[in-house]
């Protein structure tokens, strides 16, 4: 492969990434809003849709192999190609997530009206917010924003915490109420994992940006990177 084929290819491993991400988060937004309006027909497009984001999954790691293979990759290239796999996969089950948003919004509908929670609210407004900051670090390979992104989500795990609580209160106080709560804490659960995902997109931008690791605190996230 020649080094104008493989900058093609590579061009083209992006371009699928970027177009997974626009879908991905598209989707969750679109989950999100039948959540909050009830409306089953937006949570069938969400549901329909996810076959396409698999594809887009294969794709990409199809790609991604064929320029390992072929080109043997270096420094910059390489950490790309890999984090395009990565990414990718973590996309897919962003993917998934919303689905099981929206196949819940499915089942919610047919309960009684739940009181309006705040802290669910809220966690769909964070977590949904860190999903695009993280995707728009990727995309203009932003690591400060990245590490801005990894510090929002201990909120939303403090507020799916909350949701937990609060539900399991509602549940014991009326058991007619079992069911839609538990639908509810299977959307905080999906939330939760949203954003989990997002932070893991996120060091992923950091890594591909600056060659360095801040999972699991090998950095502290907020730090500055090293001089050079």
């Amino acid at each position: 492969m020649s080094q104008r084929h493989f900058h093609e290819e590579l061009e083209r491993l992006k371009g699928a990434l970027v177009d997974m991400a626009g879908r991905a988060e598209r989707h969750v937004q679109l989950a999100v809003e039948a959540l909050l309006s009830r409306d089953v027909e937006r949570a069938r497009k969400v549901i329909d849709g996810d076959e396409a984001i698999n594809e887009l999954e294969l794709q990409i790691d199809d790609m991604a192999i064929s320029l390992l293979a072929l080109q043997q990759p270096m420094a910059g290239d390489l950490r790309l190609i890999t984090m395009a796999m990565k990414i990718s996969n973590d996309l897919e089950r962003v993917g998934d997530h919303a689905v099981n948003i929206a196949e819940a919004v499915q089942f919610l509908v047919e309960a009684p009206p739940f009181p309006v929670l705040p802290e669910l609210e809220e966690m769909t407004r964070v977590s949904t917010e860190m999903l695009a900051l993280a995707l728009d670090a990727f995309i203009r390979r932003d690591s400060e924003q990245a590490r801005r992104v990894t510090e929002m989500d201990d909120r939303v795990d403090e507020l799916h915490d909350n949701n937990f609580r609060i539900l399991l209160t509602h549940m014991m106080e009326d058991p007619r109420k079992i069911t839609a709560g538990m639908d509810l804490l299977l959307v905080s659960g999906n939330l939760e994992r949203i954003a989990d995902l997002a932070t893991n997109i996120s060091e992923d931008v950091v890594y591909l940006v600056e060659g360095r690791t801040i999972k699991h605190h090998s950095l502290q996230r907020g730090d500055p990177p090293p001089a050079a």
